[in-house]
This record gives C-alpha cells, sequence and structure tokens, in this order.
C-alpha cells in the first residue's frame, strides 16, 4: 500500500495555515491509535482541525459540547424499554463513532469525563452491564479551556492519562492570518477540501504502524527518558508505563510520515515533551526555583544519552 500520510497532511493545512507541526502531531496520534488533547484559548481552529481531519479521511464525525449539565448518558448511550418488542433497547450515545470532538472537556463534571474513559482506553462502552464495541476506527479529540478559565476544572490525572499528546495551536503569525482572512472572504475553507483516503485505509495504515520496527536499543532509551522522570527531583509523578508505550506507538507513526520503516532517536526526541508534559506533576518547589515541566524535560533529553545509529538498525 502506498504511503498516503503526505496526502492528507497537506489537504487538512489547507485549512489550519501556519500550524504544519501541529498538524503532522495530531495526524501522527490518529495514525497510533491515541486520542489528543487540544489545550488553548477559544478561536485558534480547535473545531476545525478535527472537522478537517474527518472530512480528509471520510470519517464519521460527532461532536459533543461539554457542559455542567451533560450527563454521562450523553456520552456513552442508555437503554429505553420498548413496549412492543417487550424488551430494552440501546441507545447510541456520542461515542458510536470514528472521531468524536470533545468540546471543552473540562468545564464538565468528573462523572461525565469519566464515562470516556472506558470507551477511550478499550474502545467499547458497557451500559447496564452490556458491552457495546465502538466503530473502528476511533479518535477522541478533547479540546479544553487553560486551566484557570471561568467554570473549569482540573482534569483527573486517570483521564489526562488516557490522552496520548496533549498540544496547542497558539495564535497565528501575522502572514498566516492575514491568509487565513483572505481564505474566508468568499468561502469557507473546509468546504474546499476533499476526501483523500477512506477509513479502510485509515485502519490499514494504522496497522502498518504497528509494525513498523523499534529496536531494543530505542525500548532502552526511552526507558532510560522516563526512569529521569521517575527519579527527577523535582518531580512528585513522572511517566507511567502507559505513558512510555504511548511514546513507542507514537514514534513509530513519526517514523511511518517520514517514510521510514524504523524508529531513530529523533523520532523519540520529537514526540518526548508532547506525550509527557501531561502526565508529569510538579514538586511544588519548582515554582521556586521557576522550573516549568517543559524545560525539566528539554534538560532531561539533553542529559539522556541516545543510542548510535548502528544500533537502531534491524
Amino acid at each position: 500500500m502506498i504511503n498516503k500520510s503526505q496526502l492528507v497532511i497537506d489537504e487538512v493545512k489547507k485549512v489550519i495555515i501556519g500550524k504544519d507541526e501541529i498538524v503532522q502531531k495530531i495526524f501522527m496520534a490518529i495514525l497510533a491509535q491515541g486520542h489528543i488533547l487540544l489545550e488553548d484559548i477559544p478561536g485558534v481552529g480547535k473545531t476545525t482541525v478535527a472537522l478537517a481531519f474527518s472530512k480528509v479521511m471520510g470519517l464519521d464525525f460527532k461532536r459533543i459540547q461539554f457542559t455542567p449539565d451533560v450527563v454521562a448518558s450523553d456520552v456513552i448511550g442508555f437503554t429505553v424499554y420498548d413496549k412492543e418488542k417487550e424488551e430494552f433497547s440501546y441507545k447510541e450515545g456520542a461515542v458510536m463513532c470514528n472521531l468524536l470532538l470533545g468540546d471543552e472537556i473540562n468545564r464538565t463534571s468528573s462523572r461525565t469525563q469519566a464515562a470516556l474513559l472506558e470507551a477511550m482506553e478499550e474502545g467499547n462502552v458497557t451500559v447496564d452491564g452490556v458491552t457495546y464495541p465502538i466503530p473502528k476506527p476511533f479518535n477522541v479529540i478533547a479540546t479544553q479551556n487553560p486551566v484557570g478559565s471561568f467554570g473549569t476544572q482540573v482534569l483527573p490525572q486517570a483521564q489526562l492519562d488516557r490522552f496520548m499528546v496533549k498540544l496547542s495551536i497558539g495564535y497565528p503569525d501575522f502572514k498566516s492570518q492575514v491568509d487565513i482572512l483572505r481564505d474566508r472572504q468568499e468561502q469557507q475553507p473546509l468546504e474546499k477540501i476533499v476526501n483523500v483516503i477512506s477509513k479502510d485505509e485509515l485502519l490499514e495504515m494504522q496497522k502498518e504502524v504497528y509494525e513498523i520496527h523499534i529496536s531494543d536499543a530505542i525500548l532502552e532509551y526511552i526507558t532510560y527518558l522516563t526512569e529521569a522522570t521517575r527519579n527527577h527531583s523535582l518531580i512528585v509523578q513522572g511517566i507511567s508505563p502507559r505513558g512510555a508505550l504511548a511514546i513507542c506507538k507514537i514514534a513509530k507513526a513519526k517514523a511511518y510520515i517520514s517514510n521510514r520503516n524504523y524508529v531513530i532517536p529523533e523520532d523519540v526526541m520529537d514526540v518526548f515533551k508532547d506525550t509527557s508534559a501531561h502526565r508529569i506533576i510538579l514538586e511544588q518547589r519548582s515554582r521556586i526555583a521557576d522550573h516549568t515541566i517543559e524545560t525539566i524535560l528539554q534538560q532531561i533529553i539533553e542529559q539522556v544519552k541516545s543510542p548510535d545509529v548502528q544500533e537502531v538498525g534491524f
């Protein structure tokens, strides 16, 4: 099968202007069968990027706007009694799709957030003791406003750990904003992009990513990096085994879109902070020392020796 990664990325870039790296990393997480958390101020294109990917890949798309009154059954579905059939029937929730956009996830209750856990981790939901599979492929793109914004609450660590990456789109640069304004004078850019792969092709691409070779030297390198977070004096909670697996998976996706069938240390370095920052809890004294999670992770990358090229072959 021909690698169509660049076709997908180029098509989405027609809508998300000036954010090539973010577009690439979101697609890498999708290829790695992971979920994406976008933390940003309103109006920078979080919803648009989800709509663009769903259209370009021909995915069944659903959106749920999280508010305090959204309940778990809105997410996973519920059962009702059918008088004619004299039995209970299942009414699908928003998760029954290929790409779910959960808007402002940190504005709803912890119970509703927790309803997503099984769906994100297991690919199915359980309602009244019966388990229902979610269609494949299945990815969640959740957005949240910056912590501390009015009406928000911090996501539980168990919820954060289910997201493969946490990204921020940010403001466009000057030229990109001019291009955005120009493009939207006559037509909505989402109407111009076209479907370039099918959901079956995406499933095949995800399988090919899974089969990318990752050597023992790279696995040891990832382990050294994660252990460095667990043993750091300013870190209370380091990267979990689930986090280490996430680094492996998305590093494979980075190799895949780079048209390689093996992972190199640079693939790991490129995704390390995006897959790790939201999983780490810092000591209180780190604020006094003026350290951030990002600066500490960068120091770890610089301090942990990466494998030689000869060690990563197959």
